[in-house]
């Protein structure tokens, strides 16, 4: 088993399992010093696209952004997004992944839960490939957002859900938008770590969009909390840039190449 991974399992009701997205060598150097598992997500396609959605990013996408990230990573959990379509079956989703996986050198990919690919999972986990599967609200198969698990009978579904994707050889799971009390009972279930988004403190990590909590993508849903105004920042630091070069301040004599 990947030392990595191997981590992330022993830290299952013992400390809290931190994780966000990146998509470019120097997020993912920041990130590296301090949280336990990157995650090339497909939040790309509205983060870095403008996509409505996350159904258009291709593997070619992941794939190259995957090796940015990779760049920054020595210490994290390095886990890919696997785009919709890309595993419709067991044959396409090996061919994929290995794909995946030799050009990027990842630790893991993601896999989100359509209620029929546990059988998928359970192959791509006896060929040794690490999968980390995802329920609740999955963007991909889901148009309409609602908070799950609400009901007893939900959070049952959930929980059954859940178990089979363990069962399958899953590493972990996320759980997107569930009601904390089936997120709680979820993860009290388990054996293996739950990472939450929109889930409540009740899961055995938690994982952000780091564009959203760093205000930078316009995107801020009630469970994201900002932890900056980036584009404030940002927007000052063009402000003056723009503001120097028109006053001839930018460049000084100090700015200028030896030689030149």
């Amino acid at each position: 088993m990947n030392k990595k991974i191997k981590k992330i399992l022993l830290k299952k009701n013992k400390s809290k399992i931190v994780s966000l997205t990146a998509y470019s060598k120097s997020i993912a150097k920041i990130l590296d010093k301090y949280v336990d598992i990157v995650l090339v997500g497909d939040s790309m396609a509205n983060v870095l696209y403008a996509h409505k959605d996350t159904h258009k990013i291709t593997l070619e996408n992941i794939i190259q952004h995957t090796i940015s990230v990779k760049m920054g990573i020595k210490n994290s959990l390095l886990v890919v997004d696997m785009p919709k379509g890309t595993y419709n079956n067991f044959k396409s989703a090996e061919k994929n992944i290995k794909l995946v996986i030799k050009e990027t050198g990842c630790d893991a990919v993601k896999i989100e839960n359509n209620k029929k690919n546990y059988k998928i999972i359970e192959r791509l986990t006896k060929k040794k490939i690490p999968v980390m599967g995802h329920i609740g609200f999955t963007p991909q198969f889901k148009k309409k957002f609602k908070i799950e698990g609400q009901t007893k009978a939900e959070t049952i579904k959930l929980l059954k859900e859940a178990k089979l994707i363990q069962k399958a050889g899953a590493f972990s799971i996320v759980l997107e938008c569930l009601s904390p009390k089936s997120a709680k009972i979820i993860t009290n279930k388990l054996k293996i770590p739950t990472i939450g988004i929109g889930s409540s403190s009740n899961c055995d990590g938690q994982i952000l969009v780091t564009d959203d909590m760093l205000g930078l993508s316009g995107f801020y849903p009630k469970f994201v909390k900002k932890y900056l105004n980036l584009n404030r920042i940002i927007e000052n630091a063009v402000k003056q840039y723009t503001r120097d070069v028109k006053l001839k301040k930018f460049p000084s004599n100090k700015n200028f190449l030896n030689g030149s």
